[in-house]
């Protein structure tokens, strides 16, 4: 490694410290749990391109920098492994046959050994071919043969020994049943290699992103594999939303996952009974980047509703996600009563029973995403009703402090893995710097919550931000309900500051309410409360911050609102299915029985670095310790 190269390791090494750490899987609720990350495999390409010419030296050079820089801030309880192609052969023709078997593990997914692994990675040579395929199934038997894994691999072009072609191995391992999430990173590749990533990516649910060159590789690499290591994992029944209404599969109330792309329109149709509310929302997760300017740092997501006929209902929803760049889940979502309405005329498509068409447009994109990511739609219908119930609620419910040491909670990186609190109590956590995580909290009818967040001490000072603190909670569509910030400079801080963050009693009527925001409140189930300590925070390389969350659940029990047929609202006691819809309007069957949805813990992670090393994106499921947007509304 030439001088220059090393300088410029050392550089980004002391750049990235505590990145891993500050996005590690799940944080211990004590000294004595050890967090349980997910097994590793990086895999560096060290084909003959990877010679060309980069401002460290070479590609390979920003390639070792890159992970150099990852094994010195990996957490001591994770889990690391190494693979290499393209070290055996060179690249000539005569090279091709032994060069596309050129796969070895030059060190296994076990406790990290940063010696061992510098010393690998220090050793590698590029010269030899491109086995794509042949690595990704290597890389796969080189993890353990159970449960939820994902790969990143990035390249700086095609396969060069097809057979097997990678996006056939990409499905032929989803196919197999494994628990299988593959991201791709393009380093300046054109765009046949961008095509064959995204088809590789798209064919386990993953996304794909582009890498400009090795600096971008050696600032986010450290951050990709933390988030590899938490494993988000976006999950839902397949389904693949189209560019217009007529063609758009229909969808009956459950948890579905697709993906959109940046500028896209995609539409879905649900058939809604007369007199029923649908809810209809779509939550996207961004990837951390580094580097990116506060001016570019937004994305929006867009949402429109439309009759049977195309018809605009002029239902227009949006939100937006600032600070990007941070981790982001933005959900946009929309309780939707048009089938409450009288129809007055058949060509009134936009009331009364029947299929409606729900757009959502990525339409503000912020720089340094990936070109596609996962959504996560969710759809609930809620049959009309005979008998309303109680009136609506106007007050909150009052705080009550809890007391006691308090239970320790583990809590998930996502809506569908959040931490299950029972009811009223302390809870204690602690999150790193760059997460945000979930809780949730079952409310039936009658029953109200409040809760305040107690961020520890942890022995460091700074920030950069005055809110790089952030609470939230939605409601069981997802849709924020209330949200608060503050700034975190090492010592004892709580939120909310100076407010409330509570319901009133859930209650059917309270969507009639003049309260604001209190339409909200209008349904029985799982509230999810978000928690965040930023990147930004200055003490990003100490340790975890220690988290109590003191909960309030009050209020008794109510029967609800009384319906006119059997209510299962979120489809949980059914399958979801999906129809593909002709251009008439009718359904010639169904399709896509099966559902994906699961938890997404104890995550194995593969990282394939092609081209420029394991770089720039990704996370698993490409959506991690996530901030949630504020919603235009209620800010």
């Amino acid at each position: 490694m030439s001088n220059t190269t090393e300088r410029l390791r050392q550089w980004a090494a002391a750049a990235a410290v505590g990145f891993i750490a500050l996005a590690g899987v799940t944080v211990p609720a004590s000294a004595e749990e050890a967090p349980d990350y997910a097994p590793t495999m990086l895999i560096l390409d060290a084909s003959g391109s990877m010679e060309r010419p980069d401002p460290a030296g070479t590609m390979m050079d920003a390639a070792k920098i890159a992970v150099h820089s990852f094994v010195d801030s990996a957490p001591e309880q994770s889990r690391v492994g190494l693979a290499v192609y393209g070290t055996g052969t060179g690249n000539t023709e005569a090279d091709k046959a032994a060069g596309c078997q050129d796969v070895q593990v030059l060190h296994k997914p076990e406790t990290l050994d940063r010696a061992a692994l510098g010393s690998a990675v220090d050793g590698v040579k590029a010269r030899g071919w491109t086995p794509m395929g042949t690595s990704l199934r290597q890389a796969a038997a080189a993890l353990p043969d159970s449960g939820p894994r994902s790969i990143v691999l990035v390249s700086d072009g095609d396969d060069t020994c097809s057979p097997p072609d990678p996006c056939e191995v990409a499905a032929e391992l989803k196919r197999r049943g494994l628990d299988l999430v593959l991201h791709t990173i393009g380093f300046a590749v054109d765009g046949k290699a961008r095509a064959q990533l995204t088809c590789m990516a798209q064919a386990t649910g993953g996304t794909y992103t582009d890498a400009a060159d090795g600096a971008a590789l050696q600032r986010t690499l450290p951050r990709v594999t933390a988030a590899a290591l938490r494993n988000y994992k976006a999950v839902g029944t397949p389904i693949t939303g189209t560019g217009s209404h007529d063609t758009a599969p229909v969808a009956t109330p459950g948890l579905y996952l697709d993906t959109i792309g940046q500028k896209e329109k995609r539409y879905w149709g649900v058939d809604i009974p007369d007199g029923a509310t649908a809810y209809f929302s779509g939550t996207v997760s961004f990837p951390r980047v580094s580097g990116i300017s506060a001016v570019d740092d937004m994305n929006v997501i867009r949402m429109r509703a439309y009759g049977a006929d195309g018809k605009d209902c002029n239902l227009f929803e949006f939100q937006q996600a600032t600070s990007s760049s941070d981790g982001v889940a933005l959900t946009v979502a929309k309780a939707f009563d048009r089938a409450t309405h009288k129809r007055e005329s058949a060509s009134d498509t936009c009331k009364g029973g029947g299929r409606y068409y729900f757009q959502l447009e990525w339409d503000k994109v912020a720089e340094g995403v990936p070109e596609r990511l996962p959504i996560e739609l969710l759809i609930a219908i809620e049959p009309g009703v005979t008998d309303a119930g109680p009136a609506a609620a106007t007050t909150r419910v009052a705080f009550a402090e809890p007391s006691g040491p308090g239970t320790p909670v583990s809590a998930g990186a996502s809506f569908t893995v959040a931490a299950d609190l029972p009811g009223s109590g302390r809870y204690t956590d602690a999150v790193r710097p760059g997460e945000f995580v979930f809780y949730r909290v079952h409310l039936d009818w009658g029953q109200a919550l409040s809760y305040r967040v107690h961020f520890g001490a942890n022995g460091a000072r700074g920030s950069d931000n005055t809110s790089n603190l952030r609470t939230a909670f939605y409601s069981p569509i997802r849709e924020e309900i209330d949200a608060d910030t503050g700034a975190y400079t090492g010592s004892d801080t709580v939120l909310p500051s100076g407010k409330e963050l509570a319901t009133t009693p859930i209650r059917y009527t309270n969507r009639t309410s003049d309260r604001y925001e209190s339409h909200k409140e209008a349904l029985a189930g799982w509230y999810y409360i978000a928690v965040k300590v930023g990147s930004n925070y200055k003490g990003s390389t100490a340790a975890a911050v220690p988290v109590q969350l003191d909960l309030t659940v009050s209020g008794t029990k109510e029967s609800g609102p009384r319906y006119a047929s059997t209510a299962d609202t979120f489809g949980e006691h059914t399958t979801p299915s999906v129809s593909r819809t002709s251009p008439s309007g009718k359904t010639p069957g169904v399709v896509d029985m099966s559902s994906s949805a699961e938890p997404a813990s104890k995550s194995k992670t593969l990282i394939i670095a092609t081209g420029l090393g394991a770089a720039a994106v990704l996370v698993t499921g490409a959506l991690i310790g996530v901030l949630i947007a504020r919603g235009r509304r209620n800010r």
